[in-house]
């Protein structure tokens, strides 16, 4: 198949398509990019033209090639324990607090990971609070991790991940919370079983309206907001704090801020907010 160059008015229109379904600004710096990515989905459609494969998109009643679409854009970098300092404050100062809210029956913690990729963030999560709990006899979690793209969360759910991907963790969290491969799985872990049971994953879009009323104590959305305009960003974090729960807390990442965003959240830490 020949070669297909993305042109400006291409990019224009696959750009405000991508917006509009998923909140993203691509800036004019990511044609090339978008160029890279969409080609491998026309060549896996043996599609002729970028303006052939938008049609297709527009045109199928079942979303399905959208879905393939936003899978081929979206940015999915993530690690165990990235941005340590968050997991730090959520052990001495988050859940301390949730603890001795609740008196002598403290209610189930409800986590939400909202862009979890493939699982690093929710496992750590799950990890971090099992930890916890075992010094804290009756405290219970359940850990809802979501993301747009339905490639990552295939991944996740498996919880099987290459050994030079949890290279840094530390050796407690990795015999603790680990199966180590053998034979033909060589070379690979798993999340054990206790762990990969906290975590539900299922596919959710940041843009559609939250079912969830001050229900969550704990939202994690972190390097997801550099990838959208202002107007998205605010609309997208007064959404988080209406689904908090009183007191809960919202983390975002260590190069995103709420500074020029309107909001009623007070900063608790480091990009750490709290309702």
């Amino acid at each position: 198949m020949q070669l297909l160059r993305l042109t400006d008015k291409e990019f224009e229109k696959f750009s405000i398509l991508i917006f509009d379904k998923t909140g993203i600004h691509l800036k004019s710096e990511k044609k090339e990019l978008l160029n890279a990515r969409l080609g491998k989905r026309l060549r896996a459609r043996q599609v002729n033209s970028y303006q052939q494969y938008y049609d297709i998109v527009m045109n199928d009643s079942s979303g399905s090639e959208l879905v393939h679409l936003i899978n081929s854009v979206s940015t999915n970098f993530t690690s165990f324990f990235r941005e340590k300092a968050h997991f730090d404050f959520l052990t001495s100062d988050v859940l301390p607090k949730f603890v001795n809210s609740g008196g002598r029956n403290p209610r189930n913690l409800t986590v939400w990971s909202s862009a979890c990729s493939s699982g690093e963030e929710p496992y750590t999560l799950a990890m971090v609070i099992d930890q916890f709990m075992r010094s804290s006899p009756g405290v219970s979690c359940s850990i809802m991790a979501t993301d747009i793209s339905t490639k990552v969360l295939g991944a996740a759910e498996k919880g099987v991940y290459p050994l030079e991907r949890v290279e840094k963790m530390p050796k407690n969290f990795l015999h603790t919370y680990f199966q180590r491969g053998v034979g033909q799985c060589s070379g690979y872990v798993k999340v054990k079983p206790n762990i990969r049971d906290l975590v539900t994953f299922k596919r959710f879009n940041l843009m559609d309206q939250f079912p969830w009323q001050g229900e969550i104590d704990v939202i994690f959305c972190r390097n997801v907001m550099i990838y959208f305009n202002k107007e998205t960003q605010d609309e997208l974090v007064r959404k988080f704090y209406d689904c908090l729960s009183p007191g809960g807390f919202l983390f975002i990442g260590h190069s995103e801020s709420l500074g020029n965003i309107k909001s009623k959240f007070k900063p608790a830490a480091t990009t750490v907010y709290q309702k």
